[in-house]
């Protein structure tokens, strides 16, 4: 296989956002991938206030990513990027997607995949058409704790599953903050930028993600409420969701952006006929099992645990006692991704590890799961609904 670095580009991610930052580190961590160009913002003097921060010459800082798209497929193709990477407002996802797949360039674009789902199933038809690679950064799905988790499950330490409970509280929206200057919470809370979806577009699809990737199993139906707490918002900043899925297991997720005292608090608990298993994203490097009449057992993680599945110790990057986070969540998926990349450029074929990164699949279940929700949680009588196809 190729050893060179992939190259990347960008569209947003300029100096003035929080997210592209994120994502640049993450990419750069593993010493597989460089960044050579982007348009990091729809402002042209911010867009390259923020190349030339990053070193880049100003002959590859765009003002726009068609002029992107174009200046770099004209460039020869050992010097062009090779994907791109979006992290704008989810109304400006899909096209900058389009063009990046229509000029044969890999995509990683982070969650929820795309405005409305209409998007997302002809995205899912362009990676199909031209078998190139799109990425969703559904985070949590990162974290070697909770590759570990999905391992015991699927080997059946549970036994049966009976019962998930799932929830992701934040406290960060507890007042109308969007209508201040020197946040993000702008876009987030204007439909026309968002999406329909609020909290749920923007926290609840990483908890249900969280749930299916974990457990293996999909949501079939669902029962909801959406609220809207803080007065003059249009959007919901909390919500609550009981579904029915695969194999007759029952799920509760909860979702809040007005839950002060809150951070990031996402967390999961997995109970089975046989025991259960429970991991914290503020205690990241820990797995709580139970099983009857036993005490519980705290499963450390760690790249010096022989005792940890081959999922999990291919995402370790530290020994036991060095927890793992945000960032380094981000850098497996981006690792994965650029593994499999690699792979398809030398007419290989990655192996299983290399392709456990979200895909276009999960993007448009990412979808569904919106617009499953808002049907479900508008709705003035309580009623299950199935799943949005």
């Amino acid at each position: 296989m190729k050893s060179r670095k992939l190259k990347m580009g960008m569209v947003g991610g300029g100096l003035t956002g929080f997210i592209g930052a994120i994502h640049l580190r993450a990419a750069l961590m593993e010493n597989k991938i460089e960044l050579v160009c982007g348009c990091f913002s729809s402002k042209p003097e911010v867009s390259k206030e923020s190349g030339r921060f990053y070193n880049l010459p100003d002959n590859r800082i765009y003002n726009s990513y068609q002029e992107m798209f174009a200046g770099e497929i004209a460039l020869p193709e050992e010097e062009r990027m090779d994907f791109v990477v979006i992290v704008t407002p989810n109304n400006h996802h899909f096209e900058p997607a389009m063009l990046a797949l229509d000029n044969g360039m890999h995509v990683v674009l982070d969650k929820p995949m795309t405005f409305c789902l209409e998007e997302a199933k002809i995205l899912q038809q362009k990676v199909a058409e031209t078998g190139l690679v799109l990425a969703v950064t559904h985070v949590y799905a990162g974290y070697p704790a909770v590759k570990e988790m999905k391992t015991r499950i699927a080997a059946g330490e549970l036994g049966k599953l009976r019962r998930i409970y799932v929830e992701y509280p934040q406290g960060w929206l507890a007042e109308r903050i969007e209508i201040e200057s020197g946040n993000n919470a702008g876009w987030r809370t204007d439909p026309s930028l968002s999406g329909k979806a609020g909290c749920m577009g923007d926290i609840g699809t990483h908890a249900w993600h969280l749930c299916e990737y974990i457990s293996g199993l999909k949501v079939e139906e669902m029962c909801a409420e959406l609220n809207t707490f803080v007065p003059g918002r249009p959007i919901d900043d909390d919500g609550t969701a009981m579904m029915r899925m695969e194999q007759g297991v029952k799920a509760l997720l909860a979702a809040s952006q007005i839950a002060i005292g809150n951070a990031n608090n996402i967390n999961i608990r997995v109970y089975g006929e046989k025991g259960s298993l429970k991991w914290v994203q503020e205690d990241p490097n820990k797995l709580f099992f139970n099983t009857s009449h036993n005490p519980e057992q705290i499963i450390y993680i760690g790249g010096d645990y022989p005792y940890l599945s081959q999922r999990a110790q291919w995402n370790i990057r530290t020994p036991g006692g060095h927890p793992e986070g945000f960032i380094e969540a981000f850098a497996n998926i981006y690792r994965n991704f650029a593994l499999t990349v690699a792979a398809y450029k030398a007419g290989e074929q990655p192996t299983a590890e290399m392709l456990d990164f979200p895909n276009v699949h999960d993007g448009v279940r990412g979808m569904q799961f919106i617009e499953t929700i808002v049907k479900a949680g508008w709705n003035d009588d309580t009623k299950w609904v199935d799943w949005v196809e």
